[in-house]
């Protein structure tokens, strides 16, 4: 009898561990799933796309990233009545590129980018083409988003798309108002 009873105890022991096993497995695969893989890169000149980048990020459970110019916009530079404000220069020079600081660290552990900026001109500012072109984002997703006082997203992705093909677009989105649930579901149909 006690030979059947340990016999028993061990066969349950075997059980159990490899029971716990898997699910430890499982757990770290329910873990790598939630590892973030995508990242919220955004500029922003007044203040308005951080504060909607920070939630997006929050929303994705991704990493936040500002993409910073070497040297930052003062209110005159923003001045768009002004044809000779910083602003207005860059935008009316396509190959204009202001310099940025730095470079995603480990871009290539991103699958998802998110891009975001204000909209100037009716299309993104010449710095997200720095960005762009600093980082290695062939075949990778990205996805705009944009803030705006007036105008659409649609010219912005347009631009985008036609001068980065190697890259895998999603459509962009305005972001001015959006609720938490607005970019809850919009994350979720963008998996």
């Amino acid at each position: 009898m006690k030979k059947l009873i340990t016999i028993m105890a061990t066969a349950v022991a075997a059980l159990l561990m490899t029971a716990c096993g898997q699910t430890k497995t499982n757990n770290n695969q329910q873990e790598d799933k939630k590892m973030s893989k995508t990242l919220v890169a955004y500029f922003s000149a007044t203040g308005t796309t951080k504060a909607v980048a920070e939630r997006l990020a929050k929303a994705a459970n991704a990493d936040l990233y500002e993409i910073t110019p070497v040297e930052r916009y003062t209110d005159a530079d923003l001045d768009w009545h002004n044809k000779k404000s910083r602003s207005s220069v860059e935008m009316d020079d396509l190959k204009s590129r202001p310099a940025i600081v730095g470079k995603v660290k480990n871009i290539e552990s991103y699958d998802v980018v998110y891009v975001g900026f204000p909209i100037w001109w009716y299309t993104a500012p010449t710095i997200i083409n720095t960005f762009i072109e600093s980082n290695n984002l062939k075949g990778k997703t990205v996805i705009p988003f944009a803030t705006s006082g007036g105008s659409t997203i649609r010219k912005s992705c347009a631009d985008l798309k036609k001068a980065y093909p190697e890259i895998k677009w999603k459509d962009g989105k305005l972001l001015n108002y959006a609720t938490d649930n607005e970019l809850n579901s919009w994350v979720e149909s963008n998996k």
